[in-house]
């Protein structure tokens, strides 16, 4: 399968006091990290909302990190949602 073929769009909804910690500076920082490009932006319900795309296997890799309990605050859970990818990113931003 092609690089092409594997890129996908990970959407992941994070619960718990993530807002105002460094949460999305950090989430941003590990996508890079991981090559992917997205997002990460408040909800005005207190969740954080992320969106990445790039190889499924960096995708899962960064899921993980926000399931790790590494993360500045405190993440109770994660849902996520994943997608083909829609292209149109680039870089990855804190919204």
């Amino acid at each position: 399968m092609s690089e092409e073929e594997t890129h996908i769009r990970l959407a992941a909804w994070v619960h718990g006091r993530v807002q105002g910690v460094g949460f999305r500076w950090w989430t941003r920082s590990r996508a890079l990290e991981l090559g992917l490009v997205g997002f990460a932006r408040n909800l005005p319900d207190g969740r954080v909302e992320v969106v990445a795309e790039g190889g499924r296997d960096h995708c899962e890799r960064l899921l993980s990190a926000l399931r790790s309990g590494e993360s500045p605050g405190s993440v109770d859970h994660v849902v996520e949602r994943w997608s083909p990818a829609k292209g149109g990113l680039t870089g990855f931003a804190e919204r």
